[in-house]
């Protein structure tokens, strides 16, 4: 049985992922901050049990990630998919909160990065041998047009920094790759003005497990749709 870790599983496009592999038959190692807040992903273990486990993880505190990959050391996991990230509303020309820019910079870029190094061996002793990221085409230097600094950025430098893991992984047989969920209907673009039509996190979460699944040695370094179109950097 295939075995995924998915971080940030406590809802939105984690909590739909962490069900669209359920429903494929793997396991799944499901991370959010508060597992004992998190009756959603509560309910959807009892739902697949014996598939779900829970563990409590802030993937911003790297005692922490080093701790549960020592844990489960020795224990292949074929899906690493980085999902825990923040986003920040306010970040207007003039009033830039440079603090709450870092700490977005930690949560989507060095917490992923941090994830990848500590759970490395993990993924390669499995089978699938995948890292996968969910970035956003808003990451995408080429579509950026204004505004949203701290979001903007943080997924820029998660693109770039998974495209150089996924070339010195590539000698290891370890696929690296970039997803973007679409626009989905979170309280997060409830907010934003606009935009594309919002899809279900259960639709993004389908089609990302699709894609995830999907992906081969040829695939690494890439960065797509959660339907599989690539997307310019």
């Amino acid at each position: 049985m295939p075995h995924a870790l998915i971080t940030g599983a406590s809802r939105g496009i984690g909590l739909a992922l962490t069900e669209a592999f359920a429903e494929r038959g793997w396991s799944v190692t499901a991370t959010c901050r508060s597992p004992d807040a998190a009756q959603d992903l509560r309910a959807l273990a009892k739902t697949h049990a014996g598939l779900i486990e829970i563990e409590p993880l802030d993937v911003s505190d790297f005692a922490a990630v080093g701790a549960l990959a020592d844990r489960t050391a020795g224990r292949p996991i074929d899906t690493l998919i980085n999902n825990a990230g923040i986003a920040w509303r306010d970040t207007r020309l003039g009033s830039l909160d440079y603090e709450a820019w870092r700490r977005v910079m930690d949560v989507n870029l060095m917490a992923p990065m941090r994830m990848a190094e500590a759970f490395v061996e993990h993924v390669a002793a499995s089978e699938h041998r995948k890292i996968v990221s969910i970035s956003s085409s808003l990451g995408s230097i080429k579509a950026a047009t204004n505004g949203n600094y701290f979001y903007r950025t943080s997924k820029a430098a998660l693109n770039m920094a998974m495209r150089s893991l996924a070339g010195d992984l590539k000698e290891r047989g370890i696929i690296v790759s970039l997803l973007s969920p679409g626009f989905v209907d979170t309280d997060f673009t409830r907010a934003a003005a606009g935009g594309p039509p919002r899809i279900s996190a259960r639709e993004s979460g389908q089609g990302l497990a699709d894609a995830v699944i999907a992906l081969t040695p040829e695939d690494s370094g890439t960065f797509k749709r959660f339907n599989g179109q690539p997307i310019d950097w």
